[in-house]
């Protein structure tokens, strides 16, 4: 699984997360800190990116009809990178299996 992770978390995840979800990346090193969600959510969907966020927007973006990149969606408030990098490794069975199944579009983590 290969995660694009969002504007509002930090670009240091790519690399402390790289052994468990090697090939992923963050908006700011694909060009795309600027981006408007829906361009976004495109570039994931076309690319098998799943997008890791902590913004509401792409929750409702994966509900609309057809073809749609997974969403994580952080249950966390402001909090150290350390934290989400914890949250992740702690629910990785969750996130594997929500990769695993064709229908599954959202993951909600909460602490």
């Amino acid at each position: 699984m290969r995660l694009l992770f969002d504007q509002n978390l930090s670009p240091k995840l790519v690399e402390l997360l790289r052994d468990v979800f090697p090939g992923s990346s963050h908006l700011a090193l694909e060009g795309l800190d600027r981006a408007p969600d829906a361009e976004i959510f495109e570039y994931a969907r076309e690319r098998g990116y799943t997008i890791v966020t902590k913004d509401a927007d792409f929750h409702e973006l994966s509900r609309k009809p057809g073809a749609a990149p997974k969403v994580i969606w952080l249950g966390l408030g402001n909090c150290a990178t350390r934290r989400i990098e914890e949250l992740m490794r702690e629910r990785l069975e969750e996130i594997t299996v929500m990769d695993d199944a064709p229908k599954a579009r959202i993951l909600r983590l909460l602490p």
